[in-house]
């Protein structure tokens, strides 16, 4: 009977505990997209599949923004979108501690870091597939493109073989202009989901805690 109520409280502690790490997650990479290229259903729509991976990794308690720039009907800044800081990863550790220091070279970003909603790691350059390219739609410094061309699919509602999204890598290795940016690496192939992943990309993106 003893033993019983030990192991019952063991179990309880345990649970308690996860809760808890869980409550502390305020930053995530997708561990999967819709699965319809860089068609997410727009800002919504991305919101909402960050919104229900947290809700499935028991941190639905809070508010989750994707980020995300958009540069076509509307201009956001995907900086503008996430809140204020500070972030932290499921992990426990903090990325960022407030937004200029997320799009400085303090933050702590990496292929460690920038794991999936359940703590999962996220295949980077070395691993098969390649899953590092992680849609943002922004610069470096998280705004959006003003050079009157589409960076973000037609504001994240098109998934054709034409167009293009910008990408960072989340494992901060690769190729293009900035190889070592988890948000403005270069920009991608295409829109589809086969053209995101003939290029080292699973239509992936982050997710902030606005509160």
């Amino acid at each position: 009977m003893r033993r019983t109520i030990l192991i019952l409280t063991l179990v309880a502690g345990a649970i308690g505990f996860a809760n808890a790490q869980d409550s502390e997650m305020s930053f995530f990479l997708t561990s999967k997209g819709p699965g319809d290229g860089a068609n997410l259903g727009g800002l919504e729509g991305a919101d909402a599949h960050c919104q229900m991976l947290a809700e499935s990794a028991g941190a639905g308690g809070k508010t989750w923004r994707a980020y995300l720039s958009t540069n076509g009907d509307s201009v956001v800044n995907a900086r503008d979108r996430i809140g204020n800081g500070p972030w932290f990863s499921a992990n426990g550790n903090q990325v960022a501690s407030d937004v200029d220091d997320l799009h400085s070279d303090n933050n702590k970003l990496s292929k460690e870091n920038s794991i999936g909603e359940n703590g999962e790691p996220i295949n980077g350059r070395g691993d098969s597939p390649n899953r590092h390219d992680i849609l943002t739609g922004s610069n470096l410094d998280g705004t959006a493109f003003t050079d009157g061309e589409d960076h973000s699919c037609q504001d994240w509602t098109y998934s054709g073989s034409d167009g293009s999204a910008q990408v960072g890598h989340h494992d901060r290795t690769g190729g293009g202009a900035n190889p070592t940016s988890w948000n403005n690496a270069h920009p991608s192939r295409g829109c589809s989901q086969s053209d995101l992943q003939g290029t080292g990309g699973d239509g992936l993106f982050y997710c902030f805690a606005i509160d």
